[in-house]
């Protein structure tokens, strides 16, 4: 029997023309989905895709397995207090989604009584336990299902929750009566994820996207009125910012926060003075100061201030503590700043926020993200005295590489809630009452079966990229692998956005680990493990820095006794997936597969058209085409749909989702086809798998979500020699 035939794609020129330079795009026609043709031929690459990939149908069968079996499917969250109820989600075996519940609160006891969770045993009712959203049942007849946001009222009388149905990221926004237990009438089309009620639940504050997938527009809907009345309180018409909206952590103000990768604007908008603010409001600091920054009030002495993280002259960020309202002089405004935690080379300040008795400072030092505490009479004595704050850890985290990052805060809450995980140790949530200095673990997530952690193991290497750069790695396999030996690398990578990699513990990857593989992700420059420098060295024009730092790790693994270089395969998403491309454009005879998953290949294409989603808020990460040659050229040097070469290509599989709007399906569409008509004959053919009912992130539901990752890893594990049987 003759092996199957990729669909044949037609070639329509279409020319794209800037600063003197065309280039004749064949496959920008698979862009209007709207076409049935287009329809018809993903249809296809889908079937061919299968064809191709049958034999691997049994490993993936296993990975999922395998998945299901290590996880307590009837499961649920630790319970979360807001008001005078504990909020929490169960998982039930065979349901993809979960059911969110609550049960009262305890009220007249210590504070250590009164936030300690209810015990909620997993797939046993709880006394008073009421059902708020069962996802399953709210779910049954839609072809997709994420769910959005997910606001109780402080009184517990109200629910906001937004639903996606498409996998388009556009949520409706719906409201239940806790007390009714009926789902009410009232609904917002078009909602941006992130919407929330007021302290008082009478209002709903929301953001709205424009064509291009940008939120622009934060508005305020009065519950029991019409959504054609809802007032917009603040719109962004400038296409480079992505405007956003939260409650401060002491629920007396909302934070309106328009910004970029590079700059900010924030408006700190009392809610009792909600009624008559308006876009002339003044800022905090004004975008024309160029300044990246975010606040959260503080009441000290009876006066109000700001608490400041800023990275104004401090590459790394400060915190400062200044007065409120601010002055509308910027100089005469930071001469009023008082330091909390002044820059440091070596620490990256991420963010600051109140509990009931302390602040709370997220930080990054030496890639590790990390959580430090400090009196709130400190910040007293540095408003009388001058005293500068002093910090300090909750202790007892032996992992050499891990993430500990908040969860939940409150001005009105004793407790810091906050999760803590690595590589090979699973999540756990510990709960944290600093004025006791009291941790508690409420819960570490079962993985069952055979597992301990004493399995595996996690540690840091350094390789040298090709300007000298030493780059983290994470690296980790079985304990008992013979690393006197050669054994396959599957090596993950992302690189942008100043997004860091950190340690998480991953279920699906222990069927990689199992089979000998060891897993090595690359902390490239562009991300943020290194702090803000890290990531300006791999942003715009020193963005090849992220493509050259990824095959250097691959060249420093190749050296090792450890590893098998004829078994290298390589794996990323979005725009870990433009990584993908542009290292198989570099070097694609060093890698035995990629795997790039919705993948952001036809970078520049997509940035040239300011009208598609997302695509002016880029300028601001990679730069601006359109009015720089420089730019253009650059970009042009690099992005993957442009730079394929007529040599042997590893296999290749393009994962993509027909709903996605951060990347659009027609991305790895076009590369794939782009891919096939380019290189070698000797390649295997490169194939395009696409969730016909799915958004960025794939499929929805957690038994989706497996099968996905499954297909995945049986991919590289079968370009790798790792039997198809399991």
């Amino acid at each position: 029997m003759s092996a199957p035939q990729p669909p044949q794609t037609k070639r329509l020129s279409s020319v794209r023309s800037y600063h003197g330079d065309s280039f004749t795009d064949s496959y920008e026609w698979l862009r209007d989905k709207e076409n049935p043709e287009v329809i018809d031929y993903l249809t296809a690459e889908n079937t061919f895709t299968e064809r191709i990939t049958a034999g691997q149908q049994p490993l993936r069968d296993t990975i999922f397995e395998e998945i299901k079996e290590r996880t307590l499917e009837t499961d649920l969250s630790v319970p979360q207090r807001k008001g005078n109820f504990w909020y929490y989600s169960r998982s039930v075996e065979g349901k993809q989604y979960p059911v969110m519940c609550r049960v009262p609160a305890q009220t007249d006891g210590t504070d250590s009584e009164n936030f300690t969770p209810p015990t909620v045993e997993p797939g046993t009712p709880v006394d008073h336990e009421t059902v708020l959203l069962d996802c399953n049942e709210f779910a049954k007849d839609l072809p997709f299902f994420s769910l959005g946001s997910f606001s109780p009222a402080e009184d517990g009388s109200l629910l906001a929750f937004s639903v996606d149905a498409s996998g388009d990221e556009r949520f409706t926004q719906h409201f239940y009566n806790c007390e009714t237990q009926q789902l009410l009438d009232e609904t917002i089309d078009n909602v941006f994820a992130g919407s929330f009620l007021t302290p008082d639940a009478t209002s709903l504050i929301y953001t709205v996207a424009d064509d291009s997938w940008r939120p622009y527009q934060v508005r305020r809907h009065v519950l029991g009125t019409s959504a054609d009345n809802d007032a917009v309180l603040f719109n962004e018409p400038d296409v480079t910012m992505w405007l956003g909206a939260e409650i401060s952590a002491d629920k007396s103000a909302l934070l309106i926060d328009s910004g970029n990768s590079e700059f900010s604007e924030i408006y700190v908008v009392p809610f009792a003075e909600l009624d008559t603010f308006n876009s002339s409001a003044t800022p905090v600091i004004a975008r024309s100061q160029g300044v990246q920054y975010s606040v959260e009030p503080v009441t000290i002495n009876g006066q109000n201030y700001l608490l400041i993280c800023h990275n104004f002259e401090a590459v790394n960020s400060e915190l400062v503590l200044a007065p409120y309202p601010a002055s509308e002089d910027f100089n005469v405004y930071r001469a009023q700043w008082k330091s909390v935690m002044s820059h440091r080379d070596d620490i990256r300040v991420e963010g600051a926020t109140l509990s009931a008795t302390h602040l709370v400072v997220s930080a990054r030092v030496n890639t590790t993200s990390r959580l430090f505490f400090s009196p709130l009479p400190q910040l007293q004595e540095l408003v009388s005295f001058g005293h500068a704050p002093v910090f300090f850890e909750p202790a007892g985290f032996d992992d050499e590489l891990y993430t500990c990052s908040l969860s939940s805060a409150g001005a009105d809450s004793p407790v810091v809630r906050f999760n803590y995980e690595a590589w090979v140790t699973p999540t756990r949530v510990y709960d944290f009452f600093p004025a006791t200095n009291q941790l508690i673990l409420r819960k570490e997530t079962p993985v069952l079966g055979n597992f301990s952690p004493a399995n595996y193991t996690a540690y840091r290497l350094w390789a040298t990229s090709n300007d000298g750069t030493s780059i983290p790695l994470s690296v980790m396999h079985r304990v008992d692998l013979d690393m006197t030996v050669p054994h396959p690398i599957l090596q993950y990578g992302y690189g942008s956005y100043e997004a860091s990699m950190d340690p998480v513990f991953g279920v699906a990857r222990l069927s990689v680990l199992d089979r000998g593989v060891i897993f090595v992700v690359a902390h490239i420059r562009g991300g943020g493990e290194l702090g803000r420098n890290w990531y300006l060295d791999g942003k715009k024009l020193h963005k090849k820095n992220t493509f050259t730092d990824f095959v250097a790790t691959t060249d420093f693994l190749a050296s090792q006794e450890w590893v098998d270089e004829k078994r290298i395969a390589i794996m990323g998403g979005s725009a870990g997936g433009l990584l993908i491309g542009a290292t198989l454009n570099l070097a694609p005879e060093k890698y035995c597969a990629a795997v790039a998953q919705v993948p952001f290949v036809d970078a520049l294409t997509t940035i040239l058209d300011p009208e598609l989603p997302l695509s002016a808020l880029e300028w601001e990460e990679w730069g601006n085409p359109i009015e720089s040659s420089e730019v253009y050229e650059y970009m042009k040097s690099y992005t993957p749909y442009e730079n394929i070469r007529p040599v042997v290509y590893p296999p290749i599989a393009a994962v993509t989702s027909l709903n996605d709007t951060r990347v659009f399906y027609v991305e790895p569409a076009k590369w794939v086809a782009q891919l096939r008509h380019t290189i070698d004959k000797n390649s295997a053919t490169p194939l395009l798998k696409i969730e016909m009912d799915g958004g960025h992130g794939g499929g929805s539901g957690r038994y989706t979500r497996w099968r996905d990752i499954a297909w995945d890893y049986a991919f590289i594990l079968t370009h790798m020699g790792i039997p198809t049987a399991g």
